[in-house]
């Protein structure tokens, strides 16, 4: 369970986290006021837990963290065809969560040309689908929000967990999840002490460009820490990748929460879900790990491999 020498400071350093916070609170609440506070706590209280849903299946191997993850895309979908009204197209929706289910079942499968086909595969039936209603008015906003969310769930958030298909997952997930949440920290701490210009005030008025510019530069160091660990006796251990992979994982992760939030501003809503007291929803909470997968699976696939030393077609 524990075979890569990063996977217990990685535990032990969660856990600490979560042991460091409630003190932290109590230091400050004399300077903060009581609906702060409450919002604080429910964060606090939700995190916990998080941690537990995140860290036990990545801990109990490879299946479960896979139906984990795909899981996390199919609520995900949910929030979002919820809030968008995409649940009434009752087809082209089954489609979508169908469509989920088959890129995670290809990665569960260690299947990498069926995982990567699918995308085309799954796109062209929406399109074609779509033709059965045989309406033409809204036929492109009916497939372009069924595209979306297929990708943006089944692809984008697929290629997390075809991670779990290496040898050395464990300690590459948790890096991963815990540089992509420090991130969206980091970026409200920098921009609360640095933060005088808006990044994008019509998407997210609360976000600066202090923040950003913090986050890349904190979050791409603790990653290259990580990762020069996590990656030794690679060619990815070099400084030059390490800081490459850090600087993807931190400006991805901020791209995703602004996508989210564009999506949220057009709708006219503040949160994608009420399902997480102090955050939103589950999309609120996990946007910003949307376009982070992708990127570094295909960086780390370019140059070592994600799973070559593990059996494929495992089912099928």
């Amino acid at each position: 369970m524990f075979e890569h020498p990063l996977t217990m400071p990685l535990l032990a350093g969660v856990a600490a986290l979560l042991l460091l916070v409630p003190p932290i609170f109590m230091a400050l609440s004399r300077h903060l006021d009581e609906k702060l506070k409450r919002e604080l706590w429910a964060r606090y209280y939700s995190w916990l837990g998080l941690a537990a849903a995140i860290l036990i299946p990545v801990m109990a191997g490879r299946l479960a963290t896979i139906a984990a993850l795909g899981l996390l895309a199919l609520l995900c979908y949910r929030e979002f065809a919820r809030a968008t009204g995409f649940f009434r197209e009752h087809l082209l929706s089954a489609v979508v969560a169908v469509g989920i289910v088959l890129v995670m079942l290809a990665a569960a499968d260690h299947w990498y040309n069926f995982f990567m086909a699918l995308p085309s595969l799954v796109v062209s039936l929406i399109v074609i689908l779509a033709l059965l209603r045989d309406n033409p008015q809204g036929y492109i906003q009916r497939t372009a929000t069924a595209v979306l969310a297929f990708l943006l769930f089944g692809v984008c958030l697929g290629h997390m967990a075809y991670f779990a298909n290496d040898r050395f997952f464990q300690p590459l997930i948790l890096s991963i999840i815990l540089c992509v949440e420090l991130n969206d920290v980091l970026a409200f701490t920098c921009g609360k002490v640095f933060g005088h210009r808006r990044l994008c005030p019509g998407t997210s008025p609360n976000k600066t460009l202090g923040g950003a510019i913090g986050a890349l530069i904190l979050t791409t160091a603790l990653f290259a820490g990580l990762g020069s660990q996590l990656f030794a006796g690679t060619v990815l251990a070099s400084p030059w990748h390490l800081i490459v992979m850090g600087f993807l994982l931190s400006f991805t992760g901020q791209l995703g929460d602004l996508v989210i939030s564009s999506i949220k501003r057009d709708l006219g809503i503040k949160d994608m879900g009420a399902s997480l007291p102090g955050h939103g929803g589950l999309l609120d909470r996990f946007d910003s790990l949307i376009f982070v997968g992708p990127a570094l699976f295909h960086y780390i696939g370019y140059f070592v491999g994600i799973g070559l030393d593990q059996p494929a077609r495992i089912f099928f």
